[in-house]
């Protein structure tokens, strides 16, 4: 059995520095691993809408299923609450070209499912596959749920993380 795979843009940033003549402590808190799917395995089958909409159809995932999403934070120069200025931090979800559907977004069911496709350096989000493909439609983009993508079709390598993460600690 192989090791969960997880986001790597954090192992590119540089750890804050400890207070001068601290002493790094061994038994640390470490950052915890995500249990977003752990939850969603664990979470009962939804109940039926009450207000007479159809369920998902047979081969549908449900609509809060949770998914893994080509994504990553960017910033722009702006102003804060505070009114001196500012880094404003987003999120940008990655677009494809796909031959048959035009633009689409990629969803994959767990994040060994985007490192096998998209490789371990793509940066990712989790969200539900409702709300993502209502939001993506309204735009005129499709979403593609575990997609086969070709080999080496990924852009993102671990020193483009790098050079992220220097930019988003900007």
């Amino acid at each position: 059995m192989t090791a969960p795979i997880r986001s790597r843009l954090l192992d590119f940033v540089e750890p804050e520095p400890e207070p001068p003549g601290a002493e790094p402590s061994e038994d640390a808190p470490r950052p915890r691993r995500s249990a977003l799917l752990d939850l969603a395995g664990s979470a009962p089958a939804p109940p039926p809408a009450d207000d007479g909409r159809p369920g998902p159809r047979p081969g549908v995932p449900p609509y809060h299923t949770p998914v893994c999403v080509p994504a990553h934070p960017r910033s722009v120069a702006g102003t804060g609450s505070d009114g001196r200025p500012a880094r404003l931090p987003f999120i940008v979800l990655e677009l494809f070209a796909h031959s048959a559907h035009g633009t689409v977004a990629f969803a994959f069911t767990s994040p060994a499912r985007l490192a096998a496709a998209l490789g371990e350096a793509q940066p990712w989000v989790a969200g539900s596959l409702g709300p993502l493909a209502e939001e993506l439609d309204g735009r005129g983009v499709r979403v593609l749920l575990d997609p086969r993508v070709a080999p080496g079709a990924s852009d993102w390598r671990p020193e483009d993380l790098a050079a992220l993460a220097q930019e988003v600690r900007r």
